[in-house]
């Protein structure tokens, strides 16, 4: 399979996420357990059909960053999961993408890149974004959600941004190795959560259709759209996998019009775009690992 067209089902497989997530009748906790456990088992089998070997001295060596981007990884998706309860899965998803715009304010702290003019007013224009999605035009009520489902999704692009900026701390592990990981990392830390709150056989109340759409979030959303995007990575350039991942957002926006019914005005629309891009320029022009958000 060409790789660009890996990358491509990848995305749309990113993209459809929500759809699935939000039809599963568990909460946001469980969701992102059984995401990280069975996507982490699919990845481990793989490694160990495709006979691939797993450098231990390596991950030793690349521990701590392991672990703290893991544990971000779990809550990030809870807080993802969150703003699909609350809000459409278009703006729930383009909310998440505004991770970038926390990687330009961290960076200089913590990469000590410096913040460019280019890269601010990136900043200001996904803020007005971000201003415009939330002038929906919506009553009181259907407001306050949305509200909370953008806060989640903010919450969750935040999480995320530490990912990426622990991930630069990473060396001389693939993407596939430290993906396997971090996921093994996240269903760790949501285990005690789990059980603490007595909600590992939640599971059981779900139905047929609820326990296929769990295997379709851990199986395909995890496990086969990221050995897509890694086995494509490989031989792309990195500007190339950029423009493609932008697929993700916009393949939530139509499934989540014309699967979910959801509304989105003209003026979300708009705001919508200009986080997107403002993301997009930041990409291009600060150089930062941001091509990978991958949900």
């Amino acid at each position: 399979m060409n790789d660009k067209i890996k990358i491509l089902l990848a995305m749309i497989i990113f993209g459809s996420i929500g759809i699935f997530v939000k039809n599963i009748n568990l909460p946001s906790l469980e969701i992102a357990f059984l995401r990280a456990t069975i996507g982490s088992l699919f990845l481990f089998s793989f490694s160990v059909i495709g006979k691939q070997k797993i450098f231990i001295s390596r991950i030793r060596e690349n521990v701590i960053p392991l672990i703290l981007s893991g544990i971000a990884i779990g809550f990030n998706w809870i807080l993802l999961f969150q703003a699909y309860k609350y809000t459409t899965v278009s703006i729930a998803t383009i909310s998440y993408y505004f991770a970038p715009m926390f990687v330009i304010i961290a960076a200089p702290f913590i990469l000590k890149e410096k913040l460019t003019g280019t890269k601010l007013a990136c900043l200001i224009a996904a803020l007005i974004g971000i201003v415009m999605i939330l002038n929906s035009g919506e009553s009181a009520g259907e407001f306050s959600q949305n509200i909370k489902g953008i806060l989640y999704g903010l919450s969750g692009a935040a999480l995320y941004a530490t990912v990426v900026l622990t991930n630069k701390f990473i060396k001389g592990l693939s993407g596939f190795d430290t993906t396997l990981i971090q996921l093994v990392v996240s269903a760790i830390t949501l285990l005690p959560f789990i059980i603490y709150r007595g909600e590992i056989m939640k599971v059981s109340t779900l139905g047929a259709k609820g326990i296929m759409f769990v295997l379709i979030v851990g199986v395909i959303h995890t496990g086969i759209a990221y050995l897509l995007y890694f086995t494509a990575m490989k031989s792309l350039e990195s500007h190339s996998i950029a423009i493609l991942s932008y697929i993700d957002p916009i393949s939530a926006v139509v499934f989540s019009t014309l699967l979910l019914s959801e509304s989105i005005t003209v003026v979300q629309i708009i705001g919508g775009i200009i986080v997107l891009l403002s993301t997009f320029l930041v990409e291009r022009v600060g150089k930062l690992p941001l091509q990978n958000l991958e949900k």
